[in-house]
């Protein structure tokens, strides 16, 4: 058997894992309120009135508050300069309250009312720029947005989003911290489900258990939880029926979890006994794309040239080229913070330079159609001049951890 795989009982596995989160230093108010300065100076320089935030994770990011967005407007104004105001439904404002990191005050709207005008009010109230050009939080829902306009229809309009990938690809030593400490806990949980393997076990057996082992360690459990065997590993994102592992499986899991908000997210591919040659050699290839990629992540280099460089190592091993299968059918890697998907993406085309802070995955999947995918995620951050792992990936096929 492979390296750490089939080792133990999932009962046995399980009890070794502990909790991982002593000694984490969640996002403090100070910085939070730091996050919003640096919003009101980039509005300031390009005349803008201020920005809304729509209940999400630029929310969160720029005021603390966590709030799950639905049909209900529930938000935050940012001026231009001056304290944020909060807009909720009245129902809501001890909840508000109760989970907020920045106190300010919190207009509110009951159900027969519009928000949209209490919107419009607070701006006009809050800001002494003449033109208002309102900036909407990209994730805002178009019948948001639109219910904006109506309202207040001599607003003109702006997407926050060119502002929102500056700021918040750039992440702080304590968001580093977060990050790494996510990841190194959903590492520990894959080598566990892996070693838990066994001959009949179910992918939706080992999702639960990946589950429990994210609990184990300290999260709430599973953000998401990819679990492939056999010809299934072939589809990036998985299959909607649940497969049971047999000797000579290829194995793909991907999951991830949370910590203060902020993701994890690692794959890992290998074989459930003796890989065969050709499953050996395109692993090694993959392992190959994946390095590439971490080692062409410069200081001012280009996004994509990380994903130029993978391609480059699967066009010389005789796939692709470009998306064609076999191959990469994807981008190489995307960020990740609050959200587990952030901009900029390692992507052709993409000619965002890299800087100290931002963070990315590895992921340059090999995909060979009706055989076997062979996916190695991991994720690293720009420090002073290179790149540099979270968590330690891949040794060798024999080695996975």
């Amino acid at each position: 058997m492979v390296q750490g795989i089939g080792d133990l009982s999932p009962q046995e596995s399980l009890d070794r894992l502990t909790d991982m989160t002593d000694g984490i230093s969640v996002i403090a108010e100070s910085e939070f309120r730091q996050r919003l300065q640096k919003l009101q100076l980039c509005l300031q320089s390009e005349g803008y009135c201020g920005a809304y935030l729509h209940a999400g994770t630029n929310l969160q990011y720029f005021t603390g508050l966590s709030w799950s967005p639905s049909e209900r407007m529930v938000g935050a104004f940012v001026p231009d300069q001056g304290e944020i105001v909060y807009i909720a439904p009245k129902f809501e404002l001890d909840t508000i309250k109760d989970y907020w990191k920045i106190q300010a005050e919190v207009r509110t709207w009951e159900e027969h009312q519009s928000p949209y005008l209490l919107l419009k009010e607070i701006v006009e109230n809050s800001t002494s720029v003449r033109q208002l050009v309102l900036c909407i939080d990209e994730a805002t829902p178009f019948f948001t947005v639109s219910g904006i306009q109506s309202a207040a229809s001599e607003f003109q309009l702006t997407n926050l989003q060119p502002i929102s990938i500056q700021l918040r690809s750039i992440k702080s030593a304590t968001e580093i911290a977060l990050i790494q400490r996510s990841h190194q806990m959903t590492m520990a949980v894959i080598k566990a489900a892996a070693a838990a393997l066994q001959p009949g076990v179910t992918t939706t057996e080992v999702t639960d258990f990946i589950n429990q082992a994210h609990k184990k360690v300290g999260s709430p459990g599973s953000y998401f939880c990819i679990v492939l065997f056999g010809v299934a590993t072939s589809f990036p994102h998985g299959v909607k029926n649940p497969q049971t592992l047999q000797s000579g499986d290829a194995v793909l899991i991907d999951t991830g979890c949370r910590l203060d908000g902020y993701h994890s997210d690692i794959t890992r591919s290998f074989c459930f006994g003796e890989p065969s040659d050709d499953y050996r050699n395109a692993w090694n290839v993959e392992k190959l794309a994946q390095t590439a990629a971490f080692e062409a992540a410069k200081v001012g280099k280009t996004c994509e040239s990380c994903d130029d460089a993978a391609r480059q190592i699967l066009t010389e091993n005789g796939y692709g080229p470009d998306y064609q299968l076999p191959g990469l059918p994807h981008r190489t890697g995307h960020g990740c913070g609050l959200d587990i998907h952030e901009s900029p993406n390692l992507v052709r085309g993409e000619k965002t330079k890299l800087a100290p802070g931002m963070v990315f995955s590895s992921e340059p999947m090999l995909v060979i159609p009706g055989q076997y995918g062979i996916r190695l995620e991991d994720h690293f951050y720009m420090n002073t001049d290179n790149s540099a792992w979270f968590t330690p990936p891949s040794l060798s096929i024999e080695n996975p951890f």
